[in-house]
Formats: C-alpha cells, structure tokens, sequence
C-alpha cells in the first residue's frame, strides 16, 4: 500500500504547503470579510430604508489604497509561490539520471545500469533526476506525497528533480487524460536507504525476472512489465488491440499499406507486430495506437512471449 502523504517526504513539501496554506488562509479571510460585508451592506441599504436612490461618488482616495492594497497583496502570494516553484527547477549537477518513460497506458523507468522497472526506485536522501520522455501522447507524472507534477509531451525535453526525505513507498500517477485506461496508469515510488538501493541497484539479474520460470511464464512476465494486457486481452475479450488468446499459427486479417491480406501469426509476425506495429495492423484496429518497443523488450523477451501465446492455443 502506498503512501498518499508525508510530511518530509521530499526537499519540496515545506514550500508548497506553504504557499498553499498561504493562499488559502487569505482567501478564507476575504471569504468571510466580503460575506459579512454583503450582509451587511443588504441589511443597512435595504430598500425599506432608502427607498429613494441616491447617487454616489468615488472616493479617490479609498479607490488608491484598495488597488495598492491588491497589488501588495497579490505580489506577496506571488512570492509564496514563485519561492516554493523556483528551486524545482534547479536540479543539483550531481543529481542520479533516471528516464521515465510514458506511453499508453504504462511506466517504465530506465536506470543508468540498463536496468528496466515499471516502479521507481530511488535512495534516501539524494538527489534524483527524472528525464520525462512521452512516446504517444500527453501524459503527466504525478508524485502527491512529493508535491511534484510534471506534464511530459512528445518530442519536448524536460525533467523534473526531487530529493526524497523519507523511505517508504508512495503513490505515482498519470494526471493527464490520455485516453481509455487513463485512470489504470499508476503505479508508485519505492524509496529506499542508501545502503538498500545500492544492494537493489547492482543486482543486475533482477533485470530478468524470467529466469528459473518456464518460458510461457516468463513471456507473460516480461508482457506484464511493459504494460501489455492493458490493451490486450487473453481470454478472448476485446480491448484496445486484438487478443492473445487462439493467435500463434493462426491466419490473421490485416491492412498492409493500405491493402487487406491474410497473414499467419508466426514468430515472425510476433516480432514485426512488436517491433513495427503499424507494418500490419488488424482489420478492424486502429494504426498508431501502439508504438514500437525496440529497445524496451529484448529478442530473448520476444522469445519468451512467443512461448506465451503458444501457450494460449488450445
């Protein structure tokens, strides 16, 4: 179970609290100075004692101290915010680089070591740098316990930086309508003590939870990692693509630059679907819903998921 929050649990909670208790401190105080005053003035100038209306003048002075007042004001919650904004966006030089990678519907965080999770992991008390990278469409990564939220679109450079205050696990979500199974891409923070995440982070064979398993087993894992059967259903079920289920070796319609033709669903095809999907896309299935995961999924792991879809057949 992930933490929604804590009060130290990274370097920037102390000043957008602040800002924020700010903020709405003041607007309470105007909340209830304005309603007694509007009671007040419907009570005093109410039509039963004036009912003759009478023409009012400005008063200059009060109009200048009620604009600089405002204007006062207002620069004091700019400050509040702007103190508690600013050192977000100036990361340490010798901040850890972490990638997060958005795509629909999933995360996947990439570490310096080639190492590949769909949870972040980061250590205690030093600083970390997400390089936010959107493959498909706008997403927004969200860190509540953090108070960071970072919007990440396709083809812009940007990143966030935090330093985590406290070890324990915390909520991760997409803020940003990106479609169907928009409100299914969360997943969450694990923050570990500096000696844990060192112990974590060279355990290099954790990067293939596939091994020791039988192989269609490890193609649903490594299926289940990059986010797979969100969009794809093995029990025959329609979703945002085909299903597994009865695929492997069977003759699949397709639109092939435009044309509709046959093909079978061989470890060829698996590979090309994985690699290229939008080389062949099944009839009655939209092309670019689904991008390319060279890169992300490895030809071992493409292995592995063929051994899973011939599992499915009957």
């Amino acid at each position: 179970m992930y933490s929604s929050t804590q009060i130290d649990a990274s370097n920037f909670v102390h000043g957008v609290d602040r800002a924020f208790i700010i903020i709405l401190g003041f607007s309470f105080a105007f909340l209830i100075v304005l309603t007694f005053l509007m009671i007040l003035f419907i009570i005093k100038y109410r039509r039963s004692k004036h009912p003759v209306a009478v023409q009012m003048e400005g008063n200059a002075r009060l109009e200048i101290a009620w604009t600089l007042g405002a204007l006062i004001l207002v620069l004091v919650l700019f400050y509040f915010g702007w103190a508690g904004w600013k050192p977000m966006t100036q990361p340490p030089d010798d901040a850890m680089k972490i990638k997060a990678v958005a795509r629909m519907w999933k995360f996947q965080f990439v570490y310096g070591n080639g190492r590949v999770t769909d949870t972040l992991y980061v250590p205690v008390n030093q600083p970390v740098v997400l390089d936010l990278v959107a493959l498909d469409v706008i997403h927004s990564l969200y860190i509540p316990a953090f108070r960071l939220k970072q919007d990440m679109v396709p083809g812009l450079k940007k990143n966030m930086w935090f330093q985590a205050g406290r070890t324990g696990k915390y909520d991760l979500f997409c803020a940003e309508y990106c479609g169907l199974q928009h409100s299914y891409m969360n997943t969450g923070v694990n923050v570990l003590s500096q000696d844990d995440f060192k112990s974590w982070y060279a355990d290099t064979s954790a990067a293939a939870p596939v091994k020791g398993i039988p192989g269609w087993e490890a193609g649903l894992e490594v299926l289940r990692k990059n986010g797979c059967n969100v969009c794809h259903s093995s029990d025959g079920s329609r979703l945002v693509g085909p299903s597994y289920q009865s695929l492997f070796g069977k003759p699949v319609t397709v639109i092939t630059g435009g044309s509709e033709r046959q093909v079978i669903a061989d470890s060829a095809y698996i590979r090309r679907s994985i690699y290229t999907p939008d080389a062949d896309v099944v009839k009655g299935y939209n092309k670019g819903l689904m991008l390319s995961y060279e890169g992300l999924v490895t030809e071992e792991e493409v292995g592995f998921i063929i051994e899973y879809l011939k599992h499915l057949n009957p």
